[in-house]
């Protein structure tokens, strides 16, 4: 009876684990799409990175449903491998574009879609980041910890962007925007070189 309940309760944590990052997943998902559509608008360099950061999140979502079914670890690295790549594309971008933006003054304009999203966004991924912590000690699970960290850290990145959008539209501070580029660009930094380090 005992290891009966702990087999179930083992494959209920599964559930949760794998309902935690689908629930992530569609999140980015529909992300991606808002965060493209208000950063075309706004011409926003944190708003176009900070949707790099959610197609970049897709790919790691993916990763832990591929290693919570069980899927070969082979794969598991190669697709962790072109996720860190996809982390020096984003960083890439960041140094560029933010860089080119303050040279040049140029001044993004308001985007009250960007900030509703981000703020919403930050609430869902700090809640999100909570329950995979949870779940990923009770599994023991290492790869589950480790994407929960990286859901709580954009759940901070979400509210990075945030302030640099209402410090612009608040007080036209339009350096914000590329600033808040830099910070994302140290973050994209920092998940490529752990991710490719796997």
């Amino acid at each position: 009876m005992g290891a009966g309940d702990g087999e179930d309760g083992h494959r209920r944590l599964l559930r949760r684990g794998r309902h935690l990052e689908a629930v992530t997943l569609a999140w980015n998902v529909v992300g991606v799409l808002v965060l493209a559509y208000a950063a075309i608008v706004a011409e926003s360099v944190a708003l176009a990175g900070f949707g790099l950061d959610s197609l970049i999140e897709i790919g790691a979502s993916t990763v832990v449903l591929w290693e919570l079914a069980d899927v070969a670890t082979r794969r598991r690295r190669r697709a962790l491998r072109l996720i860190g790549i996809a982390f020096v594309i984003l960083a890439t971008y960041l140094a560029v574009q933010s860089t080119i933006v303050l040279v040049i003054g140029f001044h993004s304009g308001h985007s009250p879609l960007g900030i509703a999203w981000t703020a919403v966004t930050a609430i869902v991924m700090f809640a999100l980041a909570a329950g995979k912590a949870r779940t990923g000690d009770a599994l023991h699970n290492p790869v589950l910890q480790a994407e929960g960290r990286i859901t709580r850290i954009d759940g901070l990145l979400a509210t990075t962007v945030l302030l640099g959008l209402c410090l612009n539209a608040a007080l036209g501070w339009w350096w914000a925007d590329p600033l808040t580029g830099y910070v994302l660009l140290y973050y994209a930094i920092r998940e490529a070189r752990e991710t490719l380090s796997h």
